[in-house]
């Protein structure tokens, strides 16, 4: 197969079965700990499955899915939502498994390569054709009809083999790589962990006392006095949306924040929602520049960490579900306050506080203002901020160029996958010249 030979088919051509499954009746609630694999998603990507984060049914479920099993060299592709157009194969050593809705089974013909097919979806001309056909609606996606008419480059099995051969070498080649930019970005991270510990709580990574009911702190504490929370700071609740409520009077319309607006350390401002309550409502939920914001419940790794409001949107609003902690600026500076729920102390004590359900978690306002915060002077407090904002813009530059490796290696992985499939590059006379 040459670029001026070139030509394409339809999938449906190429496949003897296309088609997805469902969410299990009862939903991610019928989700276990351990069973039948069963992918989602964000299960698949490009350079293979990853199971990290998978969901797991049980054998009954898993049998009354029957139509929808998947099997080894099956070829998997998102077909909604954010990661659509991804594709991975599906190896035979995960085992028994199913999928739900959002990923299309393309099961492989006979005189199909699996391998080749999973790298033709991938190439940028297919990619291309799948931006091009998705369907709106609430989640945008393709169906099957539209799957089976995407066009893939044309080759002969002898051919689909010498470039699946190939690619599995050059792009675990780039996958090896990847992961070690990956691993990288894990280890810079556990890094800026250890500097927010050992910034705030010296001696909390080498020396810990063991001692209840903070067994994390370290043994010696000199200079250092932990007070409550509550002491230092005030906590505002932020109002419940009741669509119920009387907004015929003294309202006003204003920007509030939900708790997917507020992450770990950052907030997501580009959807704000507006809600119309009552004025004295809204002036018992307002927030103030300063303010240290914290959502009451969320993943385990996350709860508790704090982030602050530097008056982003004016007279904003916060649900209920976000606590707004105030703190007094004669003791505490906020943003002091947000680097010490990243710490070691801070991470132990909201999960070992929190009330826990599988990997989410919650906690309560006393809870909160129950948090013994090291408290230095006001000065030192700042001092210390500088340091570690200091430390935080260079993790900042290492990560980007960390993220700009990543994409180029992504590009460069599509590139050669697209020239290799569409016959631009001529696979046997790369092979030939390496063994050179």
């Amino acid at each position: 197969m040459t670029p001026s030979t070139f030509r394409t088919i339809p999938v449906w051509l190429l496949a003897s079965k296309i088609g997805s499954g469902k969410t299990p009746s009862g939903g991610a609630k019928t989700y276990l700990e351990s069973g039948v694999t069963f992918l989602r998603s964000q299960n698949v990507h490009f350079d293979g499955l990853r199971l990290d984060d998978v969901a797991f049914i049980d054998r009954g479920t898993h049998a009354e899915m029957r139509g929808t099993k998947v099997r080894p060299d099956d070829v998997l592709l998102n077909i909604t939502g954010a990661s659509l157009g991804r594709v991975a194969r599906f190896p035979a050593n995960v085992g028994a498994a199913n999928v739900n809705q959002h990923v299309c089974i393309i099961r492989p013909a006979g005189g199909t390569d699996p391998r080749f097919l999973a790298y033709a979806l991938a190439s940028q001309p297919v990619q291309q054709q799948i931006s091009s056909m998705q369907v709106g609606g609430n989640r945008e996606g393709l169906n099957f009809e539209q799957v089976g008419h995407l066009r893939v480059p044309e080759a002969t099995y002898a051919e689909q083999r010498r470039i699946a051969d190939f690619l599995d070498a050059e792009t675990a080649r780039i996958d090896r790589i990847s992961a070690a930019r990956t691993s990288q970005m894990t280890r810079l991270d556990e890094l800026v962990s250890a500097e927010f510990t050992e910034t705030i709580v010296p001696g909390s990574l080498a020396h810990q006392a063991g001692q209840w009911p903070w067994s994390w702190l370290p043994d010696k504490s000199e200079g250092l006095k932990f007070v409550r929370l509550g002491y230092v700071a005030r906590l505002q609740n932020g109002l419940t949306v009741d669509s119920k409520r009387d907004v015929s009077g003294d309202v006003v319309t204003r920007p509030y924040l939900r708790v997917a607006n507020v992450q770990a350390g950052h907030l997501v401002l580009d959807s704000v929602t507006e809600i119309t309550v009552p004025r004295a409502v809204a002036r018992r939920s307002t927030l103030q520049p300063g303010d240290v914001l914290m959502t009451e419940g969320g993943d385990l790794d996350k709860l508790g960490r704090a982030t602050v409001w530097q008056g982003e949107l004016e007279a904003c609003l916060h649900q209920n579900h976000i606590f707004a902690i105030r703190p007094d600026k004669r003791k505490l500076d906020g943003q002091y306050l947000a680097y010490a729920t990243q710490t070691l102390h801070g991470r132990c004590y909201f999960e070992s506080t929190g009330t826990k359900t599988t990997n989410l978690a919650s906690t309560n306002s006393s809870k909160i203002q129950s948090f013994p915060i090291p408290l230095p002077s006001v000065d030192r407090q700042r001092q210390l901020v500088r340091v570690l904002q200091q430390k935080l813009d260079r993790h900042a530059e290492f990560r980007g160029r960390l993220d700009r490796q990543l994409a180029l290696l992504a590009e460069r992985r599509q590139a050669l996958i697209t020239a290799a499939v569409t016959g631009q590059l001529d696979v046997t006379t790369v092979g030939r010249a390496a063994a050179v």
